[in-house]
């Protein structure tokens, strides 16, 4: 069994970068907006802002109020829009209630939207041509590449249907030539598909919801889940003490998916500017 260190992949990773950072005219510049006094997101935040000085990145973290209005918002994406030292622009999500996540979203210029979530970068990727994708399902591909996974012909059972991470995931699987099943909250015997699947990924935000028997001997779990107990420690979707003796490699939680994400985001902010030279 392996367990796959998603912290030594996205260090090495981020190694990379920074060696090609240093070759640049300039360094990439990337600004995140947070929203709020949200501490999830306030940690969030941080990490992307510490990965971005690691690699020699340019970071501008912007804290706006939770009672910012809308159109303030969108004025000062457009503000980041306009402005030639950034390449990549992150609105931290959740937001507020009074503000549509997707408007704001699609204000962001496709060239930019290193978080890819707009429909121009979501359907790039749907159309198996993409450019700046969803930052956790493309590191859960790098994962996979990481075990030398071939994908083709397997059968895949994704747990979750968001935007953020189950939909666009059905989208890599499927470019790579997997079959795909998307299970939700909706689903009838979601256990029963997830025992036919060669790779599982988890993304219910349900803690320990994956269960040793919910499990066929031998298969990749993917565990995105980030879950915080009563008594304050973390846990995935994947009940993993349970599962870790059945899968052929399980990704841990923390330390597995969560720094391929920020990995990617950096990833994603290098590749928006090279697409400008």
């Amino acid at each position: 069994m392996t367990i796959i260190d998603g912290k030594l992949l996205a260090e090495n990773l981020r190694n990379k970068i920074a060696n090609e950072v240093k070759q640049l005219s300039r360094p990439p510049g990337l600004a995140v907006i947070l929203v709020g006094d949200d501490p999830s997101s306030q940690v969030y935040v941080r990490n992307k802002t510490k990965a971005c000085v690691e690699v020699g990145f340019y970071s501008d973290q912007i804290h706006k109020s939770a009672n910012i209005t809308q159109e303030e918002l969108l004025s000062e994406v457009q503000r980041l829009n306009d402005n030639k030292t950034i390449d990549g622009i992150l609105v931290q999500l959740p937001l507020p209630p009074h503000i549509d996540a997707n408007v704001i979203i699609e204000a962001i210029v496709p060239e930019k939207d290193v978080d890819g979530f707009s429909s121009e970068n979501i359907g790039k990727l749907m159309q198996n041509k993409p450019f700046l994708s969803p930052c956790t399902p493309k590191g859960i591909m790098a994962m996979l590449a990481a075990l030398n996974y071939e994908l083709r012909g397997k059968d895949c059972v994704i747990i979750g249907a968001s935007k953020i991470v189950g939909r666009p995931m059905v989208m890599e699987l499927l470019n790579a030539g997997a079959t795909v099943f998307v299970c939700h909250k909706d689903t009838k015997e979601i256990s029963e598909k997830a025992r036919m699947a060669d790779v599982i990924i988890a993304a219910a935000g349900v803690a320990n919801l994956v269960k040793a028997d919910w499990v066929k001997e031998g298969a990749i779990v993917i565990d995105v889940g980030i879950n915080r107990l009563e008594d304050g420690t973390l846990t995935g979707d994947v009940d993993f003490d349970e599962v870790k003796d059945k899968a052929s490699a399980i990704s841990p939680v923390p330390g597995g998916v969560g720094p391929m994400t920020v990995a990617m985001l950096l990833e994603n902010t290098l590749a928006a500017y090279k697409a400008k030279l």
